[in-house]
Order: structure tokens, then C-alpha cells, then sequence
């Protein structure tokens, strides 16, 4: 019986992409005006192994000044996680919700540090409610799936 027991455990979290741009350098740094900040937030799944999965969750931070980036970061902060013994239908919460809010803080760590190591003050990227996010792209993908039409 305890071969059927729900697992789930974190193996490994790590820094699996990142990088910085700074095309308009060194001219846009004496702009004395505020740039504008335009961030983006994703989460990927995919399976790793039987029952191991690896967990994503991307951003992409973007300031420009008018229409000249200033910096662009990308960063991708990966977990992977073994998830075993669970009901199918716990399984999305669990990699849409669940893993992501253990990965989150460590990416919100290396963004802000990352900006500023570049020279510029940190952008804290804010907490995120991974459930709503979740629930928001269950909607979208129901409201997208395909319809029969019966006449």
C-alpha cells in the first residue's frame, strides 16, 4: 500500500535562463526622464522523467524611455519536482499552483538582483496569485476549445 502513497517533493530549483540587454547604452542612461516598465510572467510544464516533472516560471522585464529600451531582462527559473501517486485531476493544480509558488521567489530574487548588478535599481516583481492565474487559464482554454454544432 505504500507504493500508493502521493508524493511530492522538490529535487532541484536553478537558474535555467537568464539574460540582460542594454541596446541604447550608453546614450539612454542620461535621459533624465522615468522610464516606462512592462513585465511578463509565464509558467511551463513538462515531464522529465516517469513522475518527474520540471516546472518553469519565465519574465521578461522591459523599460524604455519613448520608444528605446533602456534594459530588457529575460529570466527563467526551473524547478523539477517528483509528483507521483496523485488523482489526474490534481495534478494540473499542483504544477499550475502549487510548484510555481516555490519557484516564484527564487526568480523574483534573481531578476531584482540581476538589474541590479546592470547598474540600475532593482525591480521587485510582485507576488503573484498562482491560483487565479491558473483558474484563468483554465477559463481561456475552455472558452477556446472547439464546439459542436448540432442543428
Amino acid at each position: 500500500m505504500a507504493d500508493q502513497d502521493p508524493i511530492f517533493q522538490i529535487q532541484r530549483v536553478y537558474l535555467k535562463e537568464a539574460s540582460l540587454e542594454q541596446p541604447n547604452s550608453p546614450g539612454i542612461l542620461l535621459e533624465q526622464e522615468q522610464p516606462t516598465v512592462d513585465i511578463q510572467l509565464g509558467v511551463e510544464a513538462h515531464p522529465a522523467a516517469d513522475g518527474v516533472f520540471e516546472i518553469c516560471v519565465t519574465a521578461t522585464v522591459q523599460t524604455k524611455i519613448k520608444d528605446k529600451t533602456v534594459f530588457l531582462v529575460e529570466a527563467k527559473q526551473a524547478g523539477i519536482f517528483e509528483i507521483r501517486n496523485l488523482p489526474e485531476d490534481q495534478l494540473g493544480p499542483i504544477m499550475g499552483i502549487a510548484c510555481p509558488q516555490i519557484v516564484y521567489p527564487y526568480l523574483r530574487g534573481n531578476v531584482a538582483d540581476l538589474i541590479q548588478r546592470a547598474g540600475f535599481p532593482p525591480v521587485h516583481l510582485a507576488e503573484i496569485n498562482f491560483q487565479a492565474m491558473y483558474e484563468q487559464q483554465q477559463a481561456q482554454a475552455a472558452d477556446d476549445a472547439p464546439r459542436i454544432v448540432t442543428q
